[in-house]
């Protein structure tokens, strides 16, 4: 009697030179991102250094120019008491002269007043000649009391004990170079501003394309395996000695691996978004995940919203998802723990919003700021890429929102995702 001859086994084997690659790729790949921020704060550091300098450099020109135009307004009180003093000599008359001359040139406004306190001689005031004579004095006095709190006044010695003073301002020249600092580092600011919304324009770009080049790989290196854990699944089922259930289960994993495959795939393609039931899929894939997961977590899901409420969704993408924040979850809480999934719609809103709660170790301000930023993980091992393409699935496919609502250290995570609800109107008309 011919003995029965069993299904030859597939062989199947990943090459150590593959996961090499692999490492390699990822430590490449988290290299680049942290050049590239450094590369951001080096640029922010030279701009911070040549606006400093600029400011210390300009604030020197100001303090020279303002020490000049003092020595000016000196010389002309000087001279004004050599003529009141000697009211007759031409020499010091043309002397005066030249040194108002002089003043006119820097238009230095300054006003004399006397030992009466009367304000009998002023030069480059800013008056308007149409101007009534009442109307030029309230102007003059309004002038003459803010020059009282820029400088202290310059004595002029009419005869012992007698003084005038001379009040002055500064001129338009060296009010100019004072606000010009301000000028100069906003101008700076802006052109750093927009240096660094060309230098991220490039970033996204690049990283767009190491994301699709990336999945892309991935899905074509995935085909092999699938193929040989296919054949596995054939071997199990024929041979009499192993529980079938074994080989459903492991098809099951294998169907899910193509799904996965199909996702990565998606990337960089526009995905076909379909009307689904939102409570239907997130409640049958939580129910598929937490067979896959430590029997220590538990799960929850708190349907709140209508039923049959649905938005446009991509099912495979908008599963990925939800499986990459569940399983940051179950790694921050070490496998024990709750993950509670709310679902709700707001009244007089056309949103949709899926909070989902961990009670694992939560992140302080500064993760929770970065924790979407592409090579970014708190974890040893790790892409840092699952969480940017969370955020651009729902984002730039879905036209939604995914952001961290909360976050406490040793009190878990709050993740949300908010997406547009299609037909709710529609559905209370029919009604």
């Amino acid at each position: 009697m011919p003995s029965e001859t069993k299904p030859k086994k597939p062989r199947f084997r990943i090459h150590p030179a593959a996961l090499l690659n692999s490492e390699r790729l990822r430590v490449s790949l988290l290299d680049t991102y942290g050049q590239k921020g450094t590369y951001k704060y080096v640029i922010g550091i030279i701009l911070l250094v040549l606006s400093i300098g600029s400011l210390f450099y300009t604030d020197l020109l100001v303090q020279e120019l303002e020490e000049r135009e003092e020595r000016e307004v000196e010389l002309y009180a000087k001279a004004l008491r050599s003529v009141i003093s000697t009211p007759g000599d031409e020499n010091f008359n043309t002397i005066f002269m030249v040194i108002q001359d002089a003043l006119k040139f820097y238009k230095i406004p300054a006003i004399y007043v006397d030992e009466n306190n009367l304000a009998s001689l002023d030069i480059n005031l800013d008056i308007p000649e149409s101007a009534s004579r009442r109307e030029k004095e309230r102007i003059k006095e309004n002038i003459l009391a803010e020059m009282k709190t820029e400088h202290p006044p310059i004595p002029v010695q009419i005869s012992e004990g007698r003084f005038g003073y001379i009040y002055y301002s500064n001129s338009f020249l060296l009010t100019q170079l004072r606000y010009y600092p301000f000028l100069q580092l906003s101008v700076m600011l802006l052109i750093g501003y927009l240096a660094y919304l060309a230098f991220s324009s490039a970033r996204k770009a690049e990283q767009n394309r190491v994301w699709v080049g990336l999945a892309k790989e991935t899905a074509h290196q995935l085909g092999t395996p699938l193929s040989s854990l296919m054949a596995w699944v054939e071997y199990f089922r024929s041979d009499p000695n192993i529980d079938p259930s074994i080989a459903e289960e492991i098809e099951k994993d294998v169907i899910r691996l193509e799904m996965i495959t199909t996702r990565f795939s998606n990337i960089g393609s526009t995905p076909t978004l379909k009307e689904e039931v939102v409570a239907d899929i997130v409640t049958n894939f939580i129910t598929y995940l937490q067979r896959r997961v430590s029997t220590k977590v538990k799960f929850q899901v708190f349907n709140q919203l209508a039923d049959g409420q649905t938005a446009l969704l991509n099912k495979n993408l908008f599963e990925w998802v939800v499986e990459n924040i569940c399983k940051n979850a179950v790694d921050a809480m070490g496998g024990i723990g709750e993950i509670n999934i709310t679902l709700q719609s707001p009244p007089l809103t056309k949103e949709i919003r899926i909070d989902i709660a961990d009670t694992g170790k939560g992140m302080t301000k500064a993760n929770a700021s970065k924790i979407f930023n592409p090579g970014f993980s708190t974890k040893k091992r790790g892409w840092g890429l699952g969480l940017t393409l969370a955020k651009r699935i729902i984002e730039n496919y879905h036209s939604g929102k995914l952001f961290v609502k909360s976050s406490e250290v040793g009190k878990g995570t709050t993740f949300r995702i908010v997406l547009n609800a299609k037909i709710i109107d529609e559905m209370e008309g029919d009604r």
